[in-house]
């Protein structure tokens, strides 16, 4: 056994991804202002200590209010919103973080737009090759055997699995190596949303991963590319409007397999150490009834192992 490496319009309402970044003063200001208003949007009064006061046009906060708890001037902030805005401080940035009650994510996410930071460098200073899987990873995979495993980049490109990551994502597997994306087997193949039985929990994760990426590797071509491709799709470009962003994270899918059916599978994602970028994916069964059905699914592994 080996591991396997890998190589519209918008509707109203909703912004078509902008994959090329407006920028003032070399600051992604247009994305900056997009995101800052999707999040006003989405805490109430109350989630800040804050009375109703009166009818609202919009069920978020006001900007003053936002302005209010960050410690800056309404106007200032009025500008950042419309993308008119300096360059903000890195106190600005903390106090923005605190009134719109960001999680980590999403921190690091406009720290990223505001400031360009850079994904932090490895330790000894080289980075590989953004398609690149480290041979000591690749016989990690191999090592772990039936538990099926895989490392993503942060477009979500399979970059490498073991065959029993194959065996689960079967149709996956039918894709060429170099066409080997979750995201693009998720919007583009209409099998994935019988196969995901939480087909729109996946969608929303995914594409706040794709958002993530575009903030720690601003104006890569192939991310761009993969954005304008999957922009065709209209659930794709509601899931991009709500600028969601989402790292590394721990969770239960529900798969409907061609081969057991329903089969409940918890998922750890782990960042690799050196390239912040990948991450290395497992899946264990979250059951009784999915350990017998995954050990079905995979058993074809120990059938050539006998061999």
């Amino acid at each position: 056994m080996s591991s396997l490496p890998a190589g519209a319009r918008p509707e109203k309402g909703s912004a078509l991804p902008r994959p090329g970044r407006a920028s003032l003063g070399g600051m992604a200001i247009r994305e900056m202002a997009d995101f800052l208003r999707s999040r006003r949007d989405r805490i109430g009064p109350a989630a800040v200590g804050l009375p109703e006061g009166g009818r609202r046009r919009t069920p978020g906060l006001r900007r003053a209010e936002v302005a209010m708890l960050a410690g800056i001037s309404p106007d200032y902030y009025m500008r950042l919103e419309q993308g008119r805005g300096t360059r903000p401080s890195p106190s600005v940035l903390d106090g923005l973080a605190r009134a719109l009650v960001l999680n980590e994510h999403e921190r690091d996410h406009l720290y990223r737009l505001a400031l360009e930071l850079p994904s932090p460098p490895p330790a000894n200073g080289a980075r590989p090759a953004d398609d690149r899987v480290e041979p000591n990873v690749l016989h990690l995979l191999d090592a772990i055997g039936s538990v099926p495993a895989y490392v993503i980049n942060g477009r979500l490109d399979v970059l490498a699995w073991n065959r029993a990551a194959a065996l689960l994502m079967c149709e996956l597997a039918e894709l060429p190596e170099s066409e080997r994306n979750i995201l693009r087997y998720v919007f583009g193949d209409p099998r994935a949303r019988s196969f995901y039985a939480n087909w729109d929990e996946v969608a929303r994760h995914g594409v706040a991963q794709l958002r993530t990426a575009t903030g720690r590797d601003p104006g890569n071509p192939k991310t761009e590319a993969l954005i304008r491709e999957l922009s065709s799709d209209p659930t794709f470009r509601a899931c991009w409007a709500r600028q969601d962003v989402q790292g590394p994270a721990t969770g239960m899918k529900a798969y409907c397999h061609p081969l057991v059916g329903r089969i409940s599978l918890e998922y750890i994602g782990m960042l690799l150490p050196g390239v912040p970028e990948h991450q290395f994916i497992t899946f264990t069964a979250a059951d009784p009834a999915s350990q017998v059905a995954l050990e079905e699914v995979v058993a074809p592994l120990s059938q050539s192992a006998g061999k």
